[in-house]
């Protein structure tokens, strides 16, 4: 059982003892109260192919680099550089693409540095800003689209009104870090020492990780491995011309979004996805094009990559062993962070210098395996033909497919049933309960009760309510029906409470995804499993403690710059809803 299969089965159960039917279902899919799931699935997913088929591009990893030079071996000038260059991509991008390219960076980095001990303090603050920074726009998280749809909120207003918080966060989040959390010269050292990449290795190709076997060579070796940590980093792979594309189609389907959403009246207002879509098939087209213009150049490399990875598996370890003369050593093993964090890394094998009888041994066997591929006699079944076809894919459009097994597709049946339970809850009565609490709050604490009460409620649920996701979904109910509460009593809210509800809630619900659990958010998961894959394992204790005061500090802030913004600019005249 795991995020998608629970809520599916929980549903399935509530339908089959009839505690749910026909009506919920239909309102938790197809939409109620200014909440349309599939809409918003639809949306998040087409935007979600843009910025990670820019990413796949090498785009990310190759600014990363150009920050890592620019940063040079000062420590705490590297860490301000690569601080800011996360938060400034997820601004723009969201936090998946710049999780899913910046933390294996930032495990490879810490790899090759001499004097870098652990690497929490530096994917620790990459996955907070990644969640922070998602909160400036709509289009960055599915929880922003769904605050946003269910109060019709224009995207260019509520920009305009979280951005103030959430810069405010970060700018003063970098010293508390800096000087407080990691202030460890083990975590950020004052002088980074960074392994050399010897010449020969400078001038080599880079290699494109979405080719089939191109990251998969690397053999037993300790060098060989930190060779191509070395290489990775320090002569990372770009397509030029597909990142400008997809930087040109990202940034016009955002500039689009926003002013159509700004034009369009709220009673007419159309569909986001109608803008992302038609772009993320553009994107699509671009990169089968692409890649169908350039097979012959990614069948052949992916073929030499198969058939380097099959003579290493034949001769052995000792032709494995063999790396560049002069390459460096690099320590296999870091120190642990507390007792949890190991960091390690598997790459790409760097091909060897052998002799020529060394090299006459290697053909030899490499004929011998490509005449000898185990099951090459059998019949045919469905899954070798399915296999087959999928190796010829990735092979002919490596950046189409490898975009498409990256989306985070999983994301649309855990969502919809998450909508079909807070649903279930609406019609049995129970999100009036709450929203009858939450009244209650209201008026024994005001505005400033408003700020923290919705702020902390939507963070403590993250972890407990089916992540940021379901959180969102059950507290804009909850708002809604808070809402309906006052229009039945014949009563008002101030627009001052009702939007310090709404925007401390938006804090609440992208800052909630770095609090307790790994579970507080989809991002959180994704996070976890890279830095697994690439041997950083990364304790719930561990994650857990570190985050506590990371949390507690931006909470505290953003709460209160929020607090002194309403006050400000929201009048205490009674809230109309559109």
């Amino acid at each position: 059982m795991n995020y998608v299969t629970g809520p599916l089965i929980v549903d399935l159960f509530l339908l089959a003892i009839l505690a749910i039917g026909r009506q919920e279902v239909h309102d938790g899919t197809v939409g109620a109260d200014n909440i349309d799931p599939i809409n918003i699935m639809v949306f998040f997913i087409t935007l979600a192919y843009i910025a990670i088929s820019m990413d796949s591009t090498g785009l990310i990893r190759w600014l990363a680099y150009k920050v890592l030079q620019s940063g040079g071996s000062n420590g705490k000038r590297l860490y301000l550089y690569l601080y800011t260059f996360f938060f400034a991509l997820a601004s723009f991008i969201g936090n998946d693409p710049v999780i899913l390219s910046g933390t294996p960076f930032l495990a490879y980095m810490t790899r090759i540095s001499k004097n870098i001990e652990n690497p929490k303090a530096w994917i620790y603050t990459q996955f907070a800003l990644a969640n922070i920074a998602s909160a400036i726009l709509v289009s960055s998280n599915p929880t922003n689209l769904v605050l946003a749809g269910a109060f019709q909120i224009k995207f260019i207003v509520y920009t305009a009104n979280i951005i103030v918080p959430v810069i405010a966060t970060v700018i003063l989040l970098c010293p508390f870090l800096l000087y407080f959390i990691f202030r460890s010269e083990a975590l950020i050292p004052a002088s980074i020492q960074l392994y050399e990449l010897p010449e020969l290795a400078k001038n080599k190709a880079p290699v494109n990780p979405n080719i089939p076997n191109a990251e998969t060579e690397a053999n037993s070796s300790g060098e060989g491995e930190d060779m191509a940590l070395l290489e990775e980093i320090l002569n990372p792979y770009l397509e030029r011309r597909s990142a400008v594309f997809g930087a040109c189609i990202m940034t016009a389907t955002l500039v689009t979004i926003l002013a159509v959403n700004a034009a369009t009246p709220v009673q007419n207002s159309h569909p986001v996805w109608w803008v992302t879509l038609p772009a993320a098939g553009v994107m699509l087209c671009w990169d089968v094009t692409w890649g169908w213009l350039r097979r012959d150049e990614s069948r052949t490399a992916a073929r030499e990559s198969r058939k380097r990875a099959e003579q290493t598996q034949e001769v052995g370890e000792e032709a494995g062993e063999k790396t560049l003369d002069g390459s460096p050593t690099v320590l296999s093993e870091r120190s642990k962070v507390g007792n949890d964090v190991t960091a390690a890394d598997s790459g790409r094998n760097l091909s060897a210098e052998l002799s020529p009888a060394e090299s006459e041994d290697l053909e030899k066997a490499g004929a011998h395996t490509s005449r000898d591929i185990p099951g090459s006699d059998e019949p045919a079944t469905l899954e070798s033909v399915t296999n087959n076809v999928w190796r010829w894919c990735r092979e002919t459009f490596p950046t189409a497919t490898t975009v498409l097994s990256t989306l985070p597709l999983p994301l649309v049946p855990f969502s919809l049933c998450m909508f079909v339970l807070v649903q279930s809850l609406v019609t049995h009565g129970w999100v009036a309960v709450f929203a009858y609490g939450w009244d209650h709050w209201i008026h024994a604490t005001g505005t400033v009760g408003a700020v923290g009460g919705m702020a902390f409620m939507s963070i403590i649920l993250c972890n407990f309510a089916g992540t940021n996701i379901g959180t969102s979904i059950l507290l804009c109910r909850v708002v809604q029906a808070w809402l309906a509460i006052h229009e039945q009593n014949g009563t008002s809210i101030s627009q001052r409470t009702f939007w310090a509800t709404i925007y401390s809630m938006t804090m609440g619900l992208n800052y909630g995804a770095f609090s307790l659990a790994f579970s507080a958010s989809l991002a959180g998961l994704l996070w976890r499993d890279i830095l697994a894959r690439k041997h950083v394992f990364v304790h719930s204790l561990d994650f857990m403690r570190i985050n506590f005061s990371i949390i507690a500090f931006t909470t505290v802030v953003g709460c209160a710059v929020l607090v002194g913004e309403m006050y400000i600019i929201r009048p205490t005249t009674p809230y109309v809803s559109t």
